[in-house]
């Protein structure tokens, strides 16, 4: 089958792993710089350009990228979305880019996570940091990496973390330290299933087991009960793609990060799985699989359309009455379906005593 696939990207190293992978199943993939894409929206229609010239049609766009580009990432989705198959829904860039929203999305679907707060002034977070036990993890809703999350083992040093975060006027989250002996878990989620996993370590004098932080990994089978988790918060979130981190505490499994836009070398260094193939499989064989649900659904709608005219013949009566708007008269929707008017086409309308009649005008084109 002759498809046609983008990825649009900041292009990481994973991205280009996922490009090449992409390659082996479609017949064309364009692998598209996020930088270089504008979108046009003060039309009728609206309009993505890259380099300045209206992209081209796919099949299949796999969207990703870091937070700077969330809304960004969000308004192409919500605009390509319709017209091709895509992992990621528009929704997801918005909640995963965001740690509070996150946590929000989870505590609706009874995601089990550490205790999480959320403040609206310095003075109140400290009466949190009063109550709470200690060490705590404070974190930023934006960063990737591990980056802005801090460490506070006590009320005299988390305090002085909020004196300094006041400054920077940016929310913060307060979440409780679950210790795992600077361990985490990270599940790759493709599809309804993990397609690989790894324990992750943290360096000596780091809090974060985050590759970026200096973290080191290990491959890990996951229990079903996780693997079962690292998917409910896929689909939590509203993405077919994503890495999920999980702590084992005494309490069980707990989630602490869903990341959209995963970095794929260390797990698949570790793990020895080629998780950039996988994926570009996935995104071929769904690609294929919506395909042909729309084929079908285009089948029902013509046999319905045959359907309706055999049972209406060629000419259709309808009684009602009219919809009036000051002097206008506005059609019922069933009479300009069915007549196949569109605003579009020109008419010509005849008017008699207690008699109108409009016809389509087919006008030849040159």
């Amino acid at each position: 089958m002759n498809l046609k696939a983008a990825i649009i990207s900041l292009g990481s190293e994973s991205s280009e792993l996922t490009g090449e992978s992409m390659k082996k199943y479609f017949s064309q993939v364009d692998e598209l710089d996020i930088r270089k894409i504008e979108v046009n929206i003060s039309g009728r229609a609206a309009e993505i350009l890259y380099d300045g010239k209206p992209i081209d049609d796919y099949d299949c766009v796999y969207v990703k990228g870091s937070f700077r580009y969330a809304q960004l990432l969000q308004t192409l989705t919500s605009l390509l979305e319709k017209k091709c198959y895509m992992p990621i829904s528009a929704d997801a860039f918005t909640i995963a880019h965001d740690k509070l929203l996150t946590h929000l999305e989870l505590q609706k679907h009874n995601i089990p996570m550490p205790k999480t707060y959320v403040s609206s002034t310095i003075q109140a977070a400290k009466n949190i940091l009063k109550r709470i036990n200690y060490p705590i993890m404070m974190k930023f809703p934006h960063g990737t990496g591990g980056k802005g999350v801090m460490f506070a083992d006590s009320y005299a040093s988390a305090s002085s973390l909020l004196d300094a975060l006041a400054t920077l006027r940016q929310p913060f989250i307060i979440q409780e330290y679950v210790e795992t002996g600077g361990t985490d878990i990270r599940a790759i989620v493709i599809g309804n299933r993990v397609a690989a996993s790894m324990k992750r370590k943290a360096s000596l004098m780091e809090a974060r087991a985050n590759f970026h932080a200096g973290g080191t990994g290990e491959p890990v089978e996951l229990d079903t009960l996780t693997k079962k988790l690292a998917v409910d918060v896929a689909k939590a979130i509203r993405s077919e793609i994503c890495a999920v981190d999980i702590l084992q505490s005494a309490r069980g499994p707990l989630v602490i990060e869903a990341n959209i836009s995963p970095g794929l070398q260390l797990i698949s260094l570790t793990t020895k799985i080629d998780v950039a193939d996988i994926i570009a499989k996935y995104l071929y064989e769904r690609t294929i699989e919506l395909k042909a649900k729309k084929k079908e659904l285009e089948a029902v709608k013509i046999m319905k359309g045959i359907d309706e005219k055999k049972a209406w013949g060629e000419k259709r009566k309808i009684i009602t009455t009219l919809d009036f708007k000051g002097s206008r008269i506005v059609l019922p929707e069933l009479v300009t379906k069915n007549a196949g008017f569109e605003s579009d086409d020109n008419y010509e309308i005849d008017i008699e005593p207690d008699k109108v009649s409009i016809k389509k005008l087919k006008i030849e084109k040159e």
